[in-house]
């Protein structure tokens, strides 16, 4: 039996975080980072059956053309991906009335719709990137056992072309559902290696007062290449997704579109367009 100061409760029995029960939450699940997100994307749905929120985890389960779809708002970093996650994963197989892990296990569907900045002048402002890999930067997921699901190769090339550090930890690399690959690609999107930082200021280079320890690691990042693989852009949640979603067993995919352009010093004329057109995207290849 798993304690309750390990999978705590609200006195409602919901999971503690995300303030959810088991009946509250779809198979198919939508992650945005911004909560006011989750309504642009639920206004669009024919019925919404349940919404909560505590902190930055906010929650709307309803139906879009007759799929039941939930949308989770997990705030920003890899600290809030290990919250969601674990606590969703436990809503579908713990039982939390007895506290046990359930024989029969569920695979939910989660597909990361969020914004980001292109790190190559050939996928420009407005597009859409479907990642394929997730490159961790954080150490996050170097809490749990991660040697059987990740990429080495990959990262041993990441660490050697960009002279890593390894007292910042060992970089991890994560390949998305191929699944869920299939289900959402098409001739209209980029396919993406994708970045994730710990943080937004000095993780992804950025300096106000602060001297950062490799200035030049954002150069390096640009200039990457594994066996034609080549980083597209850099944020904060992909690879945390992709690592517990395959030590978990569940299938996860990102989605981003790209309102900046780094390589090209560009900005998107309308980034709330280019999400508009993501959300539309992501919904119609759902329920294809």
């Amino acid at each position: 039996m798993i304690q309750s100061s390990e999978l705590i409760l609200n006195p409602d029995g919901s999971v503690y975080h995300l303030n959810l029960k088991p009946e509250h939450v779809a198979k198919d699940i939508i992650f945005v980072g911004d909560q006011n997100r989750v309504e642009k994307i639920t206004k669009l749905f024919d019925t919404i059956e349940f919404s909560t929120q505590k902190r930055e985890f906010k929650t709307q389960t309803g139906t879009f053309k007759g799929k039941r779809i939930t949308v989770m708002s997990t705030g920003i970093g890899p600290d809030n991906i290990d919250i969601v996650m674990n606590e969703l994963d436990a809503l579908v197989n713990i039982d939390l009335e007895t506290r046990k892990p359930k024989t029969d296990l569920t695979s939910l569907n989660i597909i990361r719709i969020g914004t980001s900045g292109s790190l190559q002048a050939d996928v420009p402002c407005d597009s859409l990137v479907l990642s394929q890999y997730g490159l961790g930067l954080d150490n996050m997921l170097r809490s749990y056992l991660i040697d059987g699901i990740s990429e080495i190769e990959m990262e041993d090339a990441f660490i050697a072309q960009t002279n890593w550090d390894m007292k910042k930890g060992r970089p991890y690399v994560v390949k998305g559902s191929t699944a869920l690959e299939k289900l959402l690609d098409s001739d209209a999107i980029f396919k993406g290696f994708t970045g994730t930082a710990g943080g937004f200021y000095g993780p992804q280079g950025r300096v106000l007062r602060l001297a950062i320890q490799d200035p030049s690691l954002n150069e390096k990042m640009d200039q990457f290449e594994f066996n034609g693989i080549k980083m597209t852009n850099l944020e904060m949640e992909t690879g945390a997704i992709y690592g517990l979603g395959k030590l978990l067993g569940h299938q996860c995919l990102s989605m981003n579109a790209i309102i900046a352009n780094r390589a090209n010093g560009t900005f998107s004329e309308d980034p709330y367009k280019a999400v508009d057109a993501l959300i539309e995207y992501v919904l119609g290849k759902l329920v294809k």
